[in-house]
């Protein structure tokens, strides 16, 4: 459903995303339209993608809603809440509902910046970003 969204998911961006979604990986892609402004925070030219692989007990609202859109639930260079009361009060302050399943489980995802014609690695995460990577230029290739 993501690649049926916004149109600047083809080509490149689009062979990135089908190699590494879902997965535990959030990757930065060019927004040529600065399309969706809410949610690309201070770079309009830029929007984050994440397609996380979902525990069982979120499958039915996702189903209803067809997807989930969302900004990440920290500030910008703050740190990642993993439960809901850690999640800054101007957040929540901005949202329409939250969901809340309890602390959440392991590590934040791995971002990757393909905004570039080099790949920039911005956090090291649930998995290696040199595995990312790799399967990333295969993609490509």
């Amino acid at each position: 459903m993501l690649l049926e969204c916004p149109p600047e998911l083809r080509g490149r961006a689009e062979a990135i995303a089908r190699a590494l979604l879902p997965g535990p990986y959030t990757l930065i892609l060019p927004n040529p339209g600065r399309r969706y402004r809410w949610i690309t925070g201070t770079n309009p030219d830029a929007i984050g993608v994440r397609v996380a692989e979902l525990p069982p007990e979120s499958v039915p609202v996702v189903a209803h809603a067809g997807c989930v859109v969302a900004t990440s639930a920290n500030l910008p260079g703050g740190p990642e809440p993993r439960r809901l009361d850690d999640v800054p009060r101007e957040l929540l302050d901005g949202v329409g509902a939250v969901v809340d399943a309890g602390e959440l489980p392991g590590t934040p995802s791995t971002v990757l910046d393909f905004t570039a014609a080099e790949p920039r690695v911005i956090r090291e995460g649930a998995a290696p970003a040199a595995d990312a990577l790799e399967r990333a230029a295969l993609a490509l290739a």
